[in-house]
């Protein structure tokens, strides 16, 4: 996949990790795309090192899972790390 794949990739499985996840996130569009992003990336390394699976094409239903579940990782991370620091 290209850059310009990787980029909606990640703000697609970006956006649909927002939308599973309930509660308020701390952060706009840009934030978005950057979580999804490294959400994919996420995705990719847990697809091959818990279920020796990889990353496919574009449109292949492996991609879109495996980048939405390392989108809801990072995007747990980001909440825990984030929401807290602005709780004090």
């Amino acid at each position: 996949m290209g850059v310009v794949s990787w980029i909606v990739l990640g703000l697609i499985a970006g956006l649909i990790a927002k939308a599973l996840m309930p509660g308020k996130d701390p952060g706009g569009c840009i934030i978005t795309i950057l979580l999804g992003i490294g959400g994919a990336f996420v995705g990719g390394w847990i697809g091959k090192t818990l279920f020796h699976t990889q990353l496919g094409t574009f449109f292949d239903l492996r991609t879109w899972g495996l980048a939405v579940l390392g989108a809801l990782v990072i995007l747990t991370g980001y909440r825990l790390i984030v929401g807290n620091r602005r709780r004090d």
